[in-house]
């Protein structure tokens, strides 16, 4: 049967046994760490590869590029990067409990990780009005409802994401060891209420 981990046993390590500075983990028993990271692998691959299908299937055909399949294919290139850069980093950050990127990744990942919320959370915003418009006033819908028009909401929709993250972690991005109290503290923002800022905001 499964037997119970007993977390009491597990040992304190340094991120960085030659560095003196180095801050405490715990480390994991090894059949763990391999399922977690089998797990985080299986779940990022599936990410990639089923909206790559999508990207490149609304790309490719013709008759497949409309207003709608133009929001979908912008969403779709969010949860791309998300399965590529953003689940590897934060499962990598949960299983080791260090951080051991560095600060260059540091300051970018938090970045990332909002801009793409953020673009998520507006093309899902966009995709609710289009079907509300298309199924409501059709009139409407076929003759102001255009692709060069919702490639140009698309790209605005990213440009303020970038920026309005941007400014939000400023601080963060210029000096993101600024609160770490030893070399290898998991990477964080300045503030937790980031998150909750940036899902009212984008919102």
């Amino acid at each position: 049967g499964w037997r119970r981990i007993n977390y009491s046993t597990w040992e304190p390590v340094l991120c960085f046994p030659n560095i003196n500075s180095s801050c405490k983990r715990l480390s994991r028993p090894l059949s763990e760490t391999a399922v977690l990271f089998t797990l985080l692998a299986f779940a990022s691959l599936l990410t990639v590869i089923l909206n790559l299908l999508v990207v490149i299937s609304i790309s490719h055909f013709r008759q497949l590029h409309t207003p709608t399949n133009a929001l979908l294919l912008s969403l779709a290139v969010a949860d791309l990067v998300v399965g590529l850069l953003v689940m590897p980093i934060e499962g990598l950050r949960y299983i080791q409990t260090c951080w051991l990127l560095g600060m260059l990744m540091c300051a970018l990942t938090p970045y990332v990780s909002y801009s793409l919320f953020s673009v998520s959370l507006g093309n899902m915003v966009l995709i609710s009005i289009d079907r509300y418009l298309a199924i409501c006033d059709p009139l409407l819908y076929s003759t102001k409802i255009t692709l060069n028009r919702v490639k140009n909401v698309i790209c605005l929709c990213w440009v303020i994401s970038l920026l309005y993250n941007g400014c939000i972690l400023m601080r963060h991005l210029g000096q993101p060891d600024r609160l770490s109290s030893c070399h290898g503290e998991l990477c964080t923002p300045e503030s937790d209420v980031l998150v909750p800022v940036n899902f009212n905001t984008s919102f």
